[in-house]
């Protein structure tokens, strides 16, 4: 126990307080903190300053994107939107005009049906009138031949019937 009293007594004993000492330190420690403050500290909060100006700015740069990219995304709808219904309305002006065309061209190929099928008419009234004349011709030159042997010879009624189908079949030869 001796130890320790003796310990403990030298502790005790040097415990004075030298004010010189801690005036010095406390003036050195805030000479200290004031250089610390000018040369560490104030471009420290410069720079942190200065990042979160460039961060603020980076975040608001990123929202402006943001707000620019949904504005170009709405635009782009409404662009799909016009162009789809401009696109529908291009079919259907398309199908109005395919089926004006149509009627069109079934109207032309109507009148052109009638035109032709009247021109066909006329020309069978033609070739009906020619051929009935044609035919009153050869009708008229047997008749002459006919009278023409009639009176070189007198014939009986049968003999007339004969001679009458032979010139009738010798037409038909020559034709």
């Amino acid at each position: 126990m001796l130890t320790s009293s003796f310990l403990l007594g030298a502790s005790v004993g040097e415990a004075h307080f030298n004010s010189g000492d801690i005036i010095f330190q406390l003036v050195i420690f805030i000479i200290l903190l004031a250089l610390l403050k000018k040369f560490a500290f104030g471009p420290l909060m410069g720079i942190m300053k200065d990042r979160e100006a460039h961060i603020a700015g980076e975040i608001e740069a990123a929202e402006q994107s943001r707000a620019e990219a949904a504005k170009m995304l709405e635009e782009q709808r409404e662009l799909l939107k016009q162009s789809r219904i401009d696109a529908t309305e291009l079919i259907e002006s398309a199908k109005k005009q395919g089926e004006m065309q149509r009627e069109d061209i079934i109207v032309a190929a109507r009148t052109d049906a009638d035109r032709i099928k009247e021109s066909a008419k006329r020309e069978i009234i033609q070739e009906k009138e020619k051929a009935v004349a044609a035919l009153r011709e050869q009708v008229a030159s047997l008749s002459v031949l006919i009278a023409s042997k009639v009176i070189e010879k007198e014939l009986s009624e049968a003999d007339q019937e004969k001679l009458i189908s032979e010139y009738i079949a010798e037409a038909g030869k020559e034709q």
